[in-house]
């Protein structure tokens, strides 16, 4: 009788996500995204990466950008690569 549209457990793992955001953050917000790699790209911009367990936590990372007033470039999931527990999430 429930409604199965969302699959919450279609994967045992999470998905990966990338992240990209304008403006450069430094490696001491790591804690505060929850512990995605952030890493700085040439063009002046920072990619967080990492894994990310459900949409709502999705959505409460992508809350804490909007909080900070950082504009958002891209949200992509990244669901080829494998980010296992042995990523410590230091990204540069």
């Amino acid at each position: 009788m429930a409604n199965s549209t969302q699959s919450q457990h279609s994967s045992p793992h999470p998905t990966v996500y990338r992240i990209r955001i304008k403006g450069q953050l430094d490696s001491q917000w790591t804690d505060w995204f929850e512990g995605l790699s952030i890493t700085l790209d040439d063009s002046g911009n920072t990619l967080l990466t990492g894994p990310v367990i459900d949409q709502a936590a999705l959505h409460g990372l992508l809350k804490r950008i909007r909080d900070l007033g950082i504009p958002l470039i891209s949200v992509c999931p990244d669901q080829t690569k494998d980010f296992s527990s042995s990523n410590s999430g230091t990204g540069e």
